[in-house]
């Protein structure tokens, strides 16, 4: 998997524990937070909006300026997800066809995240 740096200009990165541009509400080595913190809770989304990942809707809706805009259709074939055990990027389509876990690592993702991916992509 190839990693891409994102910059913004809105959104800088929690800290330095992370390659890329990600925010969220007491986050962990591995991207869980303060809304979702199960072992399984380990991945980030990037939301289209900011071009920044976060772990969960909440955590955009608390630390954003704007609302959200979900990863649009047509940019599948992008980085969109984020494992936050290996901290590898993962496209869009490769997360969505995934059987919960991480191409890269195969660490375990929450299945409950099925329930609403329509938050985080175009569907």
């Amino acid at each position: 998997m190839t990693r891409h740096h994102v910059q913004t200009t809105n959104a800088p990165a929690t800290d330095e524990r992370f390659d890329v541009s990600l925010r969220g509400v007491g986050v962990d080595t591995e991207t869980r937070c303060d809304h979702w913190h199960n072992e399984v809770d380990v991945v980030a989304l990037r939301f289209a909006c900011c071009e920044t990942y976060y772990p969960c809707f909440e955590c955009h809706a608390e630390t954003a300026d704007h609302d959200p805009k979900q990863w649009p259709r047509n940019r599948f074939d992008e980085a969109a997800v984020l494992c936050g055990v290996c901290q590898t990027e993962i496209t869009a389509e490769a997360y969505l066809d995934c059987d919960d876990t991480c191409p890269d690592c195969g660490v375990s993702f929450n299945p409950g995240c099925r329930e609403h991916r329509n938050l985080y992509f175009e569907l």
